[in-house]
């Protein structure tokens, strides 16, 4: 059986916070194990630093050499045929992969690599160095969505090769379809920063519908709760936060919500727009790179539009029932089609196993 050392730095799969990291994370070890592929999670050393702080830079540095040094010596034993590390970014390069798969001799991969060159320079320079080293030494990098992979392209090595890898769900089939006329439904982390401008945007959305009796559910969590509480405090009891679910929960609420409705303000692709169609839900998200990846084909709202035209858009969802069942059966054919299990698993597979042939 062919094994492969799997390592995220951004956060291991087994990290107790959800997040969608930790979701693709998981998805991409459930997509090994599919075609055959038996994954070792190597190490779980997070070199994420969000404020670009030279001393954490350093700390994290001489962590990774150490982690390096225990798991060249630990490979020298074990039967690795292949690096995989998934997620690797200025913010949190890859400092440990590229050192072992050179001592080891491994081929070394990338999954949802991404180059940000403009960060060269400024208070995260060390690690953007990093992770384009850690990009320059890969032998492969699969790229999730389009907007990563003008870039992976554009600095791609001669001996490099690029393979688009879909964001995927870790199952074969799909769930239940939603009953359609429940509440609308969110689902984010409740942080500030990016995740908090969707929840401001969906603040002023809300005052602009024209639908009498809509509701809106909130599943998450976060620093940010109190806030997001305080800007739908105005909403009274149509704002139901309901907090962190877990997967079985976050089922049953996909499986009785009307729609999706997050904005998706610098999401990276998001995985909670998969789960969502999956489910037969039509989504209301800003047509934004990334995002417009895993959704299905529509004329989705422009991030100029501004709330006006997210609050046409779940106007005419909330108001016509038929429509919203032929865009939610839309949502979970495109699923069906381009985003499970197998299909990843396939691309994934192949080219492990046509680089170690």
């Amino acid at each position: 059986m062919t094994k492969v050392a799997f390592y995220a730095p951004m956060k291991p799969p087994t990290h107790p916070v959800p997040s969608g990291d930790r979701a693709m994370g998981r998805a991409i070890l459930a997509a090994l194990r599919d075609g055959g592929i038996e994954a070792d999670l190597v190490s779980k050393l997070q070199t994420r630093d969000k404020d670009g702080h030279v001393d954490t830079q350093a700390r994290l540095l001489a962590l990774a050499e150490a982690e390096a040094t225990r798991l060249i010596a630990q490979g020298r034993y074990a039967d690795w045929q292949v690096w995989i590390t998934y997620h690797c970014y200025y913010k949190a390069p890859d400092l440990v992969g590229p050192t072992v798969a050179a001592a080891l001799n491994l081929p070394y991969f990338q999954i949802e690599a991404t180059r940000a060159r403009k960060r060269l320079n400024g208070p995260w320079s060390t690690f953007a160095q990093a992770a384009e080293a850690a990009s320059d030494a890969a032998d492969v990098i699969f790229h999730l969505t389009a907007r990563d992979a003008e870039s992976l392209y554009a600095y791609a090595p001669a001996h490099q090769r690029i393979v688009h890898l879909p964001p995927f769900l870790p199952r074969n089939d799909l769930p239940p379809a939603s009953s359609g006329d429940g509440p609308m439904l969110s689902v984010g982390m409740l942080r500030h920063g990016d995740k908090f401008a969707s929840y401001e945007l969906i603040a002023d959305t809300l005052t602009l519908l024209k639908t009498p009796d809509w509701r809106l559910v909130i599943a998450g969590d976060g620093p940010a709760l109190n806030a997001v509480a305080s800007i739908m405090q105005p909403f009274g009891d149509r704002v139901e936060l309901r907090g962190s679910l877990d997967d079985a929960a976050l089922g049953e609420a996909y499986g009785q919500a009307s729609l999706l409705f997050w904005p998706g303000v610098n999401e990276a692709f998001g995985m909670t727009y998969l789960e969502a169609q999956a489910a037969g839900l039509p989504v209301v998200a800003q047509d934004r790179p990334g995002v417009i990846d895993v959704l299905a084909p529509h004329q989705h709202p422009t991030p100029a539009g501004g709330p006006e035209a997210l609050a046409q858009e779940i106007d005419l969802l909330l108001g016509d029932c038929a429509e919203r069942a032929r865009r939610g059966q839309a949502a979970r054919d495109y699923v069906a089609t381009h985003h499970l299990l197998g299909a990843a698993s396939k691309t994934l597979c192949d080219a492990i196993t046509g680089t170690i042939a």
